[in-house]
């Protein structure tokens, strides 16, 4: 890693510096923290996001969906004005702490020798493979994962506890002691942040029933209230941490190069420009090219031989 000509790391944004979690490892860079984007005058926002191209050529911002609708707004409109391909607004399908996780793996991986189009492409890989979720002390405003109606009355039920994953296949149980959630199936780390509920079942249970190789603690991001419909929650993701493994997991997917903006680019859309790669089929039974060029390769690296998850979304 790292043998190409040197070169500005890709800047990699969040929107609030409870996302901008500490350093994963001494490779990890500092993200840009874009604060109060849509509370600040027009001029200052942009000022800042034109700083941030001219120093590092290209800006991965990644948001929570949880993010009010006029953040996304100033960020769409702060990226027009600019008249700017080299702005990436990524808002993958993960709650905010699992934004965070994600967020600095890419800080990871953009001290390594990816184009910007790859790094911002290997969002939507990695993506796959982080297991997001949250003890629960009502589900009654939860809108992210399906919540039957026994669920939904059993949470009005005083001391209920439920736990949930968001990501990557929602999952429901109220706490018991036969109480269990599927994760995943390569060696991680956990990461919890607590809100106002105690985090004995997430530590002293899921965390060994999920068999992770560490687990550590931050601060509640102060968007998860709003994602999980209460603020009665501890929050959790497994995540992988090193970034050898990071690194192999984006580098065994085939590139191909956006015909629109001409970057590098793994799976089946630009993230900087939206537009997607033609079609090529080399007339191989089974299926075009384009599938087979996005289905990732086995590789012993997670301990397990899975087939991993083509970039389609």
């Amino acid at each position: 890693m790292g043998d190409g000509e040197p070169r500005v790391p890709t800047a990699i944004a969040v929107t609030s510096a409870d996302l901008a979690l500490p350093p994963q490892d001494e490779r990890t860079l500092p993200a840009a923290v874009l604060q109060d984007v849509d509370r600040r005058p027009l001029e200052s926002v942009l000022a800042e996001l034109q700083t941030l191209v001219d120093q590092c050529g290209h800006v991965i911002v990644v948001c929570s969906q949880a993010v009010p609708a006029s953040v996304e707004r100033r960020l769409h409109t702060v990226r027009a004005l600019l008249e700017t391909d080299r702005i990436a607004l990524f808002r993958p399908p993960l709650p905010p702490l699992g934004i965070a996780v994600l967020a600095r793996q890419l800080r990871q991986l953009a001290s390594c020798d990816l184009s910007p189009g790859v790094l911002a492409s290997a969002g939507r890989l990695l993506t796959h493979y982080i297991h997001a979720g949250a003890l629960l002390g009502s589900v009654a405003r939860l809108d992210h994962v399906p919540v039957g109606l026994k669920a939904h009355a059993r949470s009005w039920v005083p001391g209920s506890q439920f736990g949930v994953v968001a990501h990557p296949v929602p999952q429901l149980v109220r706490i018991g002691p036969e109480a269990a959630l599927a994760g995943p199936e390569f060696g991680t780390w956990l990461l919890v942040a607590k809100g106002q509920h105690p985090t004995d079942w997430v530590t002293g249970s899921l965390a060994p029933s999920w068999h992770v190789q560490g687990l550590r603690e931050t601060a509640l991001p102060a968007e998860s209230a709003t994602w999980w419909g209460t603020g009665r929650l501890t929050e959790f993701c497994a995540y992988l941490p090193d970034l050898s493994v990071l690194y192999q997991l984006v580098t065994s997917v085939r590139r191909g190069t956006c015909h629109w903006c001409g970057i590098d680019v793994i799976g089946d859309r630009c993230v900087f420009c939206s537009a997607t790669p033609p079609v090529h089929d080399d007339g191989g039974a089974g299926g075009g090219g384009r599938d087979r060029a996005l289905a990732p390769r086995r590789d012993p690296a997670l301990g397990h031989r899975r087939e991993r998850r083509a970039l389609t979304g």
